[in-house]
């Protein structure tokens, strides 16, 4: 046997609850994909508007007459649509 520490097996897991890392994109790619949900979003009535600027910026509204936010970029656009992704598979319960 080697003089080194005797392992009995990996180190236990830690259970954590965090978003995975998302790729980094090339930014065309992240603005075709943000351009993408922005529709879908808005086709599925999950949202009421959401609108690129020529800043990088986007402009979204949940209802008619809501108040408008406004998103730094399309990294922001890809977190809501991953949030109502959640929001919509939590609130079902056939969701598993």
């Amino acid at each position: 046997m080697c003089g080194g520490p005797a392992h009995a097996g990996p180190p236990p897991r830690t259970e954590r609850r965090h978003v995975m890392p998302r790729p980094t994109l090339p930014s065309s790619h992240m603005d075709a994909e943000a351009a993408a949900w922005a529709t879908v979003l808005v086709h599925r009535h999950l949202m009421h508007a959401i609108v690129r600027v020529p800043t990088g910026q986007w402009l979204v509204q949940h209802e008619p007459h809501g108040s408008v936010q406004l998103l730094e970029g399309p990294a922001d656009v890809l977190d809501l649509a991953a949030t109502i992704q959640r929001q919509l598979r939590t609130a079902r319960p056939d969701s598993r």
